[in-house]
Parts: C-alpha cells; structure tokens; sequence
C-alpha cells in the first residue's frame, strides 16, 4: 500500500512537469527561447566555432527529441482531459436521472395536492349544508361552524401556494432538462 501511494504521488510529480512543459512550449517565452536558440546554433558555423553540418547535426537531433517528448507530454495531457470529460458526462447523467425522479415525485405531490383539494371542498359544502339544515342552532355552534370555515380557507390557501411552488419547480426542472 505504502508503495502504491509513493507510485500515485510520483506519477502525479511527473504528470505535474509534463502539464507544465506543455504549458510553457505554448508560451510566449517558449517562442523567445527557441528563437534564440536558431539563432545562436546558426551563429556557431560563421563564428567557426563548430561546422555547419555538426550544428545541424546536434540541432535536428535535439529538436527531434523535444518533438518526441513533447508529443507524449501533450498526448498524457489529452488522456487526462478525456477521463475528467466521462467522469463529467456520468455526473450529467446521474444528475439527468436525479431530475427525472423528482419530477416523479413533484407530479404526486401535485396529485395528493389535488386530492386534498377536492376533500375540503367537499367538507366544506358539507359544512355549509349543515348551516342551512340548522337555521336555529345556537351561536357556539355558529361560532364552530366560522371557525371551521375559516381554517378550511386557510388550508386552501396554503394548498393553493403549494401548488404554485410545484409548477415553478416544474418549470425550473424543465428548464435544467432542456439546457
């Protein structure tokens, strides 16, 4: 295990070089320097400090080496972008599924909604026949009878809010799923 983990750090160290590498040929400064280098390795022959062939000799092998590396670094980097890329798209899924269940449930909820909706509605007709049936009831039992009345417009209000809520997150929902 101990060993496990010194691998994973170390991959992780060169993996951190290689990104910077990569980053820094495709700089500015990376431009600078290779301009300098052609021109020093092409300045070398006419000072006659080394022939032509040499330095072009040294010069090919050495680009050719840093066009190797460099093509490895930048494939390591495209192989590490394409597994965060799945790893994104199983989170959109998981996500798209997650969405999918709570529209399932908002769509019950909506329904028990509806269902207690109609249950009070028919209490309070129930209610309301019960006052006509007894004109001379005396005024605690009117006083119940308003009281009851008035939590059943309370309840249908709130219910009336939760149905508002739902559709908005519906319409929210809606919205994540098509984006």
């Amino acid at each position: 295990m101990a060993r496990d983990k010194e691998r994973e750090e170390k991959i992780k160290y060169l993996e951190k070089i290689a990104d910077k590498l990569t980053w820094w040929v495709g700089s500015i400064p990376s431009v600078i320097a290779h301009t300098v280098i052609f021109i020093v390795s092409f300045s070398l022959p006419l000072l006659g400090v080394v022939s032509f062939d040499k330095m072009l000799l040294i010069l090919t092998t050495v680009l050719s080496l840093e066009a190797i590396y460099l093509s490895i670094f930048i494939q390591m980097a495209v192989n590490r972008s394409h597994e965060k890329i799945e790893d994104i798209q199983e989170d959109i899924e998981d996500i798209q599924e997650d969405i999918e269940e709570i529209s399932e449930d908002i769509e019950e909820i909506s329904e028990d909604i509806e269902e207690i909706t109609e249950d009070i509605e028919d209490i309070q007709e129930d209610i309301e026949e019960i006052n006509e049936d007894e004109d001379d009831e005396d005024h605690s039992d009117r006083a119940k009878n308003v009281i009851l009345k008035s939590n059943v417009s309370i309840n249908k209000t709130e219910i009336k809010f939760l149905k508002d809520r739902i559709n908005e997150l519906q319409s929210k929902i809606d919205e994540l799923t098509n984006d």
